[in-house]
């Protein structure tokens, strides 16, 4: 199984022990540090079969700035890193931001063209509005190598994302028992392009719900997919691991 997003730095102390205690269960994990105060932590994090990523979440795009830039461009050039964000648009926790959030994502998306890094990308709202925006910024710009993170479904990101050929990274809410319009979603998707995350500590899947979510949990999601795809678990495992090897270039 291969955990492609979660948030390792956000766990306790004895959280990660209990986490490295099953890290043998995965062929690999994205831990991923999402503001400039995280970024030391998340790469002494990557260890083993645990890889980094490195980015300004949208809430904190009112953080960028030269400095910021200089030592965001450092950190990616770090050889553990596989991936730069998560980046996007967030107009639910802060809308006021919308302008600054988009001058991140500019300067995310070249860094990734740079490196040649795959681009990890959150988006959230209350009324499309940021799903929206996003999908019209994909099909402006066409960036390589793009993931959309926790997909939800929306019909114009899922079209977007399917021009630009996007991965599709499905967590924790495809197996929430009102979620069936995610699921015929997930069926339909390029094979090819699917993916499976925790987005550790968010998004725990069933049976998990209420709890604080780890990496491998990402066995409920997966078997939810193999479920709607019409797979054997070893199938579906087979698949997203070659998906993410592929993206994120590891193993």
């Amino acid at each position: 199984m291969t955990d492609t997003h979660a948030h390792l730095d956000f766990l306790e102390e004895a959280e990660l022990e209990e986490v490295k205690a099953h890290l043998g269960e995965l062929k690999a994990v994205l831990t991923l540090g999402v503001d400039p105060g995280r970024w030391e932590k998340t790469l002494a994090l990557a260890q083993g079969n645990v890889y980094a990523a490195v980015g300004l979440h949208p809430t904190s795009a009112h953080l960028l700035a030269p400095e910021v830039e200089e030592a965001l461009r450092h950190y990616a050039k770090h050889p553990r890193v596989r991936a730069i964000g998560e980046t996007g648009l967030d107009y639910y926790w802060t809308p006021e931001t919308q302008r600054a959030q988009l001058r991140a994502l500019e300067f995310q998306a070249a860094l990734a063209e740079e490196l040649g890094l795959p681009l990890v990308l959150h988006v959230r709202s209350k009324d499309g509005q940021a799903e929206e925006d996003l999908a019209a910024w994909l099909r402006l710009h066409r960036p390589r190598r793009v993931v959309l993170h926790a997909f939800g479904g929306h019909p114009a990101l899922e079209a977007a994302g399917l021009e630009v050929e996007a991965y599709f990274s499905l967590a924790g809410p495809l197996t929430y028992k009102k979620n069936e319009a995610l699921r015929k979603v997930a069926q339909r998707l390029p094979a090819d392009r699917l993916l499976v995350e925790t987005d550790t500590p968010f998004l725990p899947p069933e049976p998990h719900r209420g709890k604080r979510n780890r990496p491998h949990y990402v066995r409920h999601t997966l078997a939810k997919l193999a479920e709607v795809r019409g797979l054997s678990l070893a199938e579906a495992e087979a698949l997203t691991d070659e998906n993410a090897a592929a993206l994120f270039r590891w193993g």
